[in-house]
Parts: structure tokens; sequence; C-alpha cells
């Protein structure tokens, strides 16, 4: 799909305008004398802006329509807040509003529920690091961060700013594809890149043997050995569901134990 050639939200999108420097210039001195048209200008002005920002997180799998209508929001308050006296570029100020923008809905409509205060720290610091980027032009670290939040009289620990940022991340797929080949045959999934380190020689090994050794026990052995140790069933419930005492469930439960020892 290109989306330079559809229909979102009901704009044609290959018809949207692209307005110069200077037009965005004119259109910003117009507005700040009041003029409500050149505020409407603006913003139709720029949403080719929006659209182009929003198709970085079309992997996402989001309704395209949905992040269009949010971005447009980051639009308009980048337009109703953009300072003219500072010698910047709308774009440059625009860029990062409609960013995050996009970036709250898609926390706020994360599957994972995160509570309100966490959720309100993780944005605070996002825009202390966002603050700290601009100024140094280099990635803050979380004790710059934490520091920053300390001075605005937040009161937290480098742990609590830890957690938040953790809170808000979106939850990425085992089968997301880390590296593609050219033909395809040979991608790369996050889950190849997962090692677990409780699953040695000696587990499989283990496991391995266990399954042989129950092939040698009888039906009923079987059926209350896996209720018991798989299905985590009490002896009292296996003994009413098969019709038995308790008593003679425990002497089965042991005696096939005592088979699947000798076997391994």
């Amino acid at each position: 799909m290109y989306y330079g050639k559809v229909e979102i939200c009901g704009v044609n999108t290959s018809k949207l305008k692209n307005l110069s420097d200077d037009e965005k210039a004119q259109l910003l001195a117009r507005m700040k004398n009041g003029d409500s048209q050149a505020r409407e200008e603006l913003i139709n002005g720029n949403l080719r802006l929006v659209l182009s920002i929003i198709q970085r997180f079309a992997a996402r799998g989001e309704n395209m329509d949905d992040l269009f209508q949010v971005g447009c929001i980051g639009l308009i308050k980048a337009v109703d807040n953009f300072n003219t006296d500072l010698d910047v570029k709308f774009s440059t100020y625009a860029v990062p509003m409609i960013i995050g923008e996009v970036r709250r809905y898609l926390r706020d409509n994360n599957t994972i529920r995160v509570s309100r205060s966490v959720r309100d720290l993780a944005y605070k610091t996002l825009q202390i690091k966002e603050m700290l980027s601009l100024r140094s032009s280099e990635e803050p670290s979380i004790d710059m961060i934490l520091k920053e939040l300390q001075a605005s009289g937040v009161e937290v620990t480098r742990e609590d700013v830890v957690n938040a940022l953790e809170s808000i991340m979106e939850p990425i797929s085992l089968f997301e594809p880390v590296f593609n080949s050219d033909g395809g045959s040979d991608s790369l999934f996050l889950m190849d890149q997962i090692c677990d380190d409780g699953c040695t020689d000696e587990m499989w090994i283990e496991t391995l043997a266990i399954n042989d050794a129950l092939k040698n026990l009888n039906s009923r052995e079987k059926g209350i050995i896996n209720k018991r140790f798989y299905e985590g069933r009490t002896q009292m419930e296996i003994a009413a569901e098969i019709g038995i005492s308790q008593a003679q469930v425990s002497r089965l439960e042991k005696s096939a134990l005592e088979k699947i020892k000798k076997q391994i």
C-alpha cells in the first residue's frame, strides 16, 4: 500500500499541499495577528508531514486512520504553541510534537495496563529525556534524567525511573524478525536470539529418560502420574474421578514412581 495515493480519514493524500518554509513563515505571522484562516491553511499544509511520521508506526498493525487523526492532534498543538520569536523551523518543532502524540496514544492503548501514576512518571521522564537530548545532542543516561526529575521536585528513585520506562514499552512478538536475507529464507527472529540457561543437556537427557520410562507404565498408572504431576490434581480429586479410594491412588502413584526411578 502506498500512503501517498490512498484515502486516510477521507483525505486524498495524493492531493495534500506541501508548503515551503517561506509560506509557513507568512502563515504563522498572519496567525499571530489573529487570522484564523491562516491557522487552517497552516494545518492543512502540514498534513503531509503527519502522513510521513505515522508511516514509521505502520509495522505495529494499528489502524492508519486512527494514527493519522492522532498525528493531526499533535500538529494542531504544534501550530497553536509554536513561538515565532525563536529562530527554529516550524517542522523542527512540529515533528517531536506529532511523534509524542502518537506515542502517547499507543501507550494509552497498550494491551498491558499500567497504573496512571507510573504512566505519568514515564511521560515526564520522556519529556526530560527529549529536553536533555536537545540540549546536549547526546542520549542522556538514567542518572542524568533522575537528577533532573529530582531537581524539579519529583521524589523518585533510579529504580522508579527504570520501571516506569519499561512499563510503557510495546510488547514485542518472539516472531519479530530482526534480520531478513534477500531471499527471505534465512530470516532471523527474536526468539532465535533468546537462550534458556535452565535448559541444559542434562535436563534434556533426563526428560527423554522420564518420557521413555512412562511408556512402560500401564494405562491407570500413566493416568495418575499425568493428573498428579502435569495437571496438578490432588489424590482425592483423582480418586473421585476414577472411582477408587485415595489410599489406592496413593499406592498406584508410589508404585509408578518406583518403576520410573528403576528405569532411569
